[in-house]
């Protein structure tokens, strides 16, 4: 497979891509609801949760780590976990932008 052309978009739309992209997998979704139900969580307690392997769970939770979508806080051998909600507002206003109040489809094109 070919690399992705990114050049000549903005950083703003390549990050945004970058998040949605990151999204887009039915486990991370999962964590990410139960994040969304809880101020933290451990990995083990994610792994406990999901039908998943530590390692399973820990790959998903490092890729939703890179786009910052979640952060992680060590106290001592544990990791917690949490939305990062500067990020989260970043998706809203997106899905804002892109969304018309009433559903229906803008004029043009």
């Amino acid at each position: 497979m070919g690399i992705t052309k990114t050049k000549g978009f903005s950083t703003e739309t390549t990050e945004m891509a970058e998040i949605l992209k990151a999204v887009g997998h039915p486990a991370r979704i999962a964590i990410l609801k139960l994040l969304s139900n809880m101020m933290s969580c451990a990995c083990g307690e994610i792994v406990e949760l999901l039908p998943l392997a530590q390692s399973t769970v820990s790959r998903h939770l490092a890729e939703l780590k890179k786009v910052d979508l979640i952060k992680g806080s060590s106290n001592g051998n544990t990791v917690s976990y949490s939305l990062n909600p500067e990020t989260w507002k970043k998706v809203k206003n997106f899905i804002k932008l892109i969304s018309k109040p009433d559903g229906r489809p803008f004029d043009c094109c």
